[in-house]
C-alpha cells in the first residue's frame, strides 16, 4: 500500500499580513500633504511653488547618489525622500534662497539617514535634521519673513528666492513696499507673542492668514490630512493627540500664572509649527516609540519641551528641537515602556 507524505511547512511570524507596505504608506503621507503644499502656493505665490520643487527634487537626487554610493539597491519607489523633501520644504521661509534649501536637502538625506543606513535605521526625522542644520548655517535667512497673499506673488518672486550663493539677496522690505502689504512687521505670530507681547486673532491662525514658514499657518488643512492618515491607520492618532494635550495643558498652566505675559492654550495650539510637527513629524514610525504607553510619553515630552522653549528660551520656536530631543529619547522610552514577556520574570528578581 502507498502513503502519502504530508509536507508540514513551518514559518515565523507575523502569520496574518496586511496590504500595507511601506511604499503604499509613505504615498499616502504624500497625498495628504498635497493640500497644504497647494495652500502654501496659493498663500505665498511662486516662491513657494519652487520652493517645493528644488527640496523634493533635491531629496530624491540625494537618495539616489548615495544609494549609488553604497552600493544599495534604490529607494526611490518608497516614496521617503519625496516625503523629507515635502516636509522639508513645508518647515521653511517661503522666501528661502534655493541654494540653501539645496543644502538642506543634502543634509536631511545625507545625516538625517543615509548616514544611519537608511529608511529604518534613522534616529531622527530626516527634514527636521535638514532644518536644524541650515537654522544653524544661515540664522538669518531662516528667520526672514515674508507677508501672505502679497498682490505680486503669482508675477513675482520674492527677492531672496533667487539669491546667488554666498551672496546678500536684494532687501525684502523693497518687496514688501512695492507689495503695498500694510502693516506687515516682518515677524511670525510667535515672534510677535515673545518680542512685543501682542496676540494674533486665534481664527488667522487656525485658517492660515499669518505669516510663517511655508506650510505652517493652515492648522485646519494640518488636522484635516493628519484625520485622513488616522482613518486609514496610518498614523497613530495617539502621538499628536499627547502632542497637543500635553501642549495645551503647560500652555493654560502658565496662562493662568501670568495671562499678562503667557498666552492661553489656543493660541499656543495654532501659532508656528506645532500642528504640523504633531501631525507630519512627530509621527514618524521610525523615530517615534512603539509601545502604547510609550507614544504617549514621547507625545507628551515633545509638548512640554516645545511650551518651555517658547516660553523661557532664546528662540520663538520649540517644535523643532522637540521632536528630535524625543527621537534620541526613543530607544529608552522603548525600553523602558516595554511590556512584560508572559511567563518571564522581572529582571532582578530572583527565582
Amino acid at each position: 500500500m502507498a502513503h502519502k507524505s504530508l509536507l508540514i511547512e513551518l514559518r515565523t511570524s507575523p502569520y496574518i499580513r496586511d496590504t500595507l507596505s511601506v511604499p503604499r504608506i509613505m504615498w499616502h503621507v504624500v497625498f495628504a500633504l498635497l493640500p497644504l503644499c497647494g495652500f502654501a502656493v496659493y498663500q505665498f505665490g511662486l516662491s513657494a511653488l519652487v520652493l517645493l520643487a528644488v527640496t523634493t527634487l533635491s531629496c530624491i537626487a540625494f537618495e539616489y547618489l548615495f544609494c549609488r554610493a553604497q552600493r544599495q539597491s534604490s529607494t526611490l519607489r518608497d516614496g521617503s525622500a519625496a516625503i523629507t523633501g515635502i516636509l522639508l520644504a513645508l518647515t521653511l521661509p517661503p522666501g528661502f534662497p534655493l541654494w540653501m534649501a539645496v543644502v538642506a536637502s543634502f543634509a536631511a538625506i545625507g545625516l538625517g539617514k543615509a548616514l544611519f543606513g537608511g529608511l529604518g535605521y534613522n534616529l531622527f526625522n530626516p527634514a527636521l535634521v535638514g532644518r536644524a542644520f541650515v537654522q544653524a548655517a544661515f540664522p538669518v535667512a531662516i528667520t526672514t519673513w515674508t507677508p501672505a497673499f502679497a498682490p505680486q506673488r503669482f508675477s513675482e518672486f520674492i527677492p531672496s528666492t533667487l539669491a546667488w550663493p554666498f551672496m546678500s539677496p536684494p532687501p525684502v522690505s523693497d518687496w514688501i513696499k512695492h507689495a503695498a502689504v500694510d502693516g506687515f512687521s516682518g515677524a511670525t505670530p510667535l515672534a510677535l507673542m515673545k518680542f512685543d507681547h501682542r496676540l494674533t486673532d486665534t481664527a488667522d491662525l487656525f485658517f492660515g492668514m499669518t505669516a510663517g514658514s511655508a506650510g505652517e499657518t493652515s492648522s485646519l488643512l494640518i488636522l484635516l490630512g493628519g484625520l485622513y492618515l488616522a482613518l486609514r491607520r496610518m498614523l497613530d492618532w495617539r502621538i499628536p493627540f499627547a502632542v497637543l494635550a500635553s501642549a495645551a495643558f503647560w500652555a493654560t498652566v502658565f496662562h493662568l500664572w501670568r495671562p499678562e505675559i503667557y498666552p492661553d492654550a489656543a493660541f499656543m495650539l495654532c501659532s508656528g509649527g506645532l500642528m504640523l510637527g504633531a501631525v507630519f513629524m512627530a509621527t514618524d514610525m521610525v523615530t517615534s516609540p512603539v509601545t502604547p504607553l510609550g507614544v504617549i510619553i514621547y507625545g507628551a515630552l515633545i509638548g512640554v519641551l516645545t511650551i518651555l522653549i517658547r516660553l523661557f528660551g532664546g528662540l520663538t520656536e520649540g517644535v523643532m528641537y522637540a521632536i528630535l530631543f524625543a527621537n534620541a529619547a526613543t530607544p529608552w522610552i522603548d525600553q523602558l515602556t516595554q511590556p512584560r514577556v508572559f511567563g518571564a520574570r522581572q529582571r532582578g528578581k530572583e527565582s
